[in-house]
């Protein structure tokens, strides 16, 4: 999810106002260190992101972001679906990728989810539901863990992100119109800091904007779900440095 939320059909296709990819960078801060491989196990996973886990970990400056939801009264609240799948040769995170004639984000990488509808009775209901409308993975197959910090984003919603662990025996059938593909990072690529860029640009308004990226295989993952993962590296970084104080 790159600040993506579900936009009407047939509304005019958004072009972002800078090219993401081509906007000028450096190495985001790695002086804690990558999670190391032999800790990414469900028991891990499940012990760390399972806590109550309520501030936002890293947050760029608010001042360089593009306005936006700040002149709302309150934000849209919307909720995405973290899915950590445990394949027995290591853990990964399962994403996608919008398909390229969407009205909003066309082509960018998400993570599987929506605003909230008034039928939702949470977030974790939201993400749920979602995730099955756009990939087909049955929630039979989703052990939910918790949630990671709240992410507001520039168009004005209020992301929750779920967390939770997936069974890998599962059968996908993505909703075609709306997702292009769906595939999985290893998670110890997502925990490495070196694998994380900041970038920055100048908007037409004047303000100035940064974001995190990744690069996995073709895929350039950036914006809100790359903020997302950022936060979860943070947040199971700190859950090792307590583990092994115990």
């Amino acid at each position: 999810m790159s600040d993506h939320i579900s936009q009407p059909s047939g509304s005019r296709i958004q072009r972002p106002l800078f090219d993401p990819v081509a906007q000028p960078w450096v190495l985001s801060d790695t002086r804690r260190g990558p999670v190391p491989e032999d800790c990414l196990n469900p028991d891990f996973i499940r012990t760390v992101l399972g806590r109550n886990i309520e501030t936002t970990v890293e947050e760029l400056p608010r001042e360089v972001l593009a306005t936006g939801w700040e002149h709302r009264r309150e934000p849209v609240p919307a909720a995405v679906l973290v899915p950590v799948v445990m394949r027995q040769e290591g853990l990964t995170v399962l994403l996608t990728q919008r398909t390229a004639h969407l009205s909003a984000h066309a082509g960018q990488v998400s993570f599987p989810g929506g605003r909230m509808e008034p039928t939702d009775r949470d977030p974790v209901d939201t993400a749920l539901r979602e995730t099955h409308e756009e990939t087909g993975l049955a929630q039979d197959y989703v052990d939910v863990v918790g949630r990671l910090p709240q992410y507001f984003t520039g168009t004005g919603f209020s992301i929750t992100p779920v967390t939770a662990l997936v069974r890998p025996e599962f059968e996908l059938m993505p909703d075609t119109f709306e997702v292009a593909e769906v595939f999985e990072v290893p998670l110890s690529f997502l925990v490495n800091p070196s694998n994380y860029r900041v970038h920055q640009v100048a908007l037409p308004n004047g303000m100035r904007r940064q974001y995190f990226s990744l690069v996995w295989d073709k895929f350039f993952i950036w914006g809100a779900t790359a903020a997302m993962l950022r936060n979860m590296y943070h947040v199971l970084v700190q859950g090792l440095s307590e583990t092994r104080r115990l």
